[in-house]
């Protein structure tokens, strides 16, 4: 008789822990979810950088295009600058004044 008391007691004790166990297991499955998890805070914050880091990229793109259109619209018959036409004819004819040095450095 003494085990099937013992039995009992841990029954009745078991009834009292089983329901905050399972409520801890369930708020430590969603904290740890909440930070670590694919839409955590650390999946959040690595995405802001990552779009920090693009815009910043996107800023110089755009910062070289403009400079690139400037340059393209000198060129253009209808707004013809004299100093970019020199430049463009020596550098394609790879012709230089006499006081002038020239360095040639390899295309990148």
């Amino acid at each position: 008789m003494p085990a099937m008391a013992i039995l009992n007691e841990i029954r009745r004790r078991a009834r009292h822990v089983v329901g905050p166990f399972i409520g801890l297991t369930a708020v430590v499955y969603f904290a740890y979810h909440t930070v670590q998890g694919d839409r955590g805070l650390l999946a959040w914050w690595r995405l802001t950088q990552e779009i920090k880091q693009s815009e910043e990229t996107l800023s110089h793109l755009e910062e070289v295009r403009d400079n690139l259109d400037h340059r393209a619209q000198l060129l253009r018959p209808e707004h013809l600058d004299a100093d970019m036409l020199e430049e463009r004819s020596r550098l394609m004819l790879n012709m230089g004044r006499d006081d002038e040095v020239v360095i040639l450095r390899p295309h990148s």
